[in-house]
């Protein structure tokens, strides 16, 4: 009698579990199209006879779930700049309503009402606000986009790129640039222009005069305080400094960042580092200042590094947030909540975050969407085995019956 109900135990455990992979067949089935959904698998584990009790008899089966967090879905071009995928490992950082901090693979974000980025289950993207240099999780903050309003950006740094004659004539003391004279000599000039902490233009003048063998002297102005076009200047100069290059190779020894302090604005660090002194004219090779001037958002841009920056409508860019991505020591393990999102847990171990592209992190790809890793094929196929699993154990069941029936009529 005892086997007999083991023979029921095993056949109701079995259609218990070929139930769960239906279900998660069905589940798969209705997301085939979910963006950044990840396919459900159903794993089978054997229950030993004895399993329940010391009396029970007839082993059985029992099921777990697992998601494929790790798997790639294909990537789908969008019009949409905001939408995100990530090409190779880690994950989005999103909040909800609450502020309560996910991950997630579902990258379909729109601003909202009030400028968040949102995805279409409702979860705001994060990331780390313009200037920060943090990799902390607690330093996130939900991504803002205000159309509403002018952006407007210092100058912090810059790259000036110069060839300086190397048989340029030496320019003596009292007459240098630095001492701001009237009658001051230079060999070159160019100029630069950087923004303020209002986003307004400061032209700056930027001389060149050589003091000694390989050795230059760099004087700055305020282009606004030049009197008849040049020297002398109603300010002094904003910095003044040294440059020494190598006779040999005419490259820079020193002097190669200069630091300068914008009138009305931020300090600089200029990279000098590819300046040379060669057997040729002067020569302006590269000028690049960040900043912008005030204007307002016409696009948004992100790389694959994740930096985020507004075109502005007057053509010039904003830096904005930097989209960090995350991950955990073992994704699999992470706890799988509604809306395609997961949770970090003891067993999936803490959420770390970094820069997309470094420490194993895949990259950003705009305009992209990930599609759900779910093949229609397959899970049909798949659904078709669970059927007849399922119909063969009621199939038992029904056995199982009829053997109790005859011995209850022996009695």
């Amino acid at each position: 009698m005892s086997s007999t109900f083991g023979l029921f135990n095993s056949s109701i455990m079995g259609m218990s579990a070929q139930a769960d992979a239906l279900a998660n067949i069905s589940e798969n089935i209705a997301n085939s199209s979910t963006v950044g959904y990840k396919r459900a698998t159903t794993h089978f584990l054997t229950v030993l006879s004895g399993f329940q009790g010391p009396d029970q008899f007839g082993g059985g089966v029992y099921t777990r779930s697992r998601y494929d967090v790790t798997g790639q879905g294909a990537l789908t071009r969008t019009a949409s700049s905001t939408d995100l995928a990530i090409r190779g490992n880690g994950f989005f950082v999103v909040s909800d309503g609450s502020g309560a901090t996910f991950l997630t693979r579902a990258g379909s974000f729109v601003p909202d009402a009030e400028g968040r980025l949102v995805n279409a289950a409702g979860f705001y993207l994060k990331g780390f606000p313009p200037g920060s240099g943090s990799d902390a999780l607690g330093d996130m903050e939900v991504v803002r986009v205000r159309n509403d309003k002018l952006y407007a950006s210092p100058t912090t740094a810059g790259t000036l790129s110069v060839n300086l004659p190397a048989s340029a004539n030496v320019t003596p003391a009292a007459t240098l640039p630095s001492t701001n004279a009237a009658g001051a000599q230079f060999s070159a000039k160019t100029s630069v222009t950087a923004y303020d902490n209002l986003g307004k233009p400061v032209v700056l003048d930027v001389y060149f005069a050589k003091t000694a063998a390989n050795t230059w002297e760099m004087s700055v102005y305020d282009s606004s305080g030049a009197t008849g076009g040049g020297f002398p200047y109603t300010s002094p100069a904003v910095t003044t400094t040294t440059l020494a290059f190598d006779p040999a190779s005419g490259a820079i020894l020193g002097g190669g960042t200069v630091n300068l302090s914008l009138p009305g604005g931020a300090a600089i660090d200029l990279d000098m580092t590819s300046a040379t002194q060669l057997g040729a004219p002067f020569v302006v090779n590269k000028v690049n200042m960040n900043g912008n001037a005030p204007g307002a958002i016409r696009s948004i841009q992100i790389s694959t590094d994740g930096a985020m920056s507004y075109q502005l409508d007057n053509g010039q860019v904003a830096a904005a947030y930097r989209i960090g991505l995350a991950n955990v020591a073992a994704p699999t393990a992470l706890s799988n909540y509604t809306g395609n999102v997961y949770a970090a847990n003891g067993d999936s171990g803490q959420i770390s975050v970094g820069a997309a592209g470094s420490g194993g992190l895949g990259l950003i790809a705009s305009a992209t969407l990930e599609a759900s890793t779910v093949d229609l094929a397959t899970e049909l196929s798949t659904m078709i085995i669970a059927q007849r699993s399922y119909t063969a154990n009621t199939q038992s069941f029904q056995v199982a019956s009829e053997i109790l029936q005859v011995l209850n009529n022996l009695k």
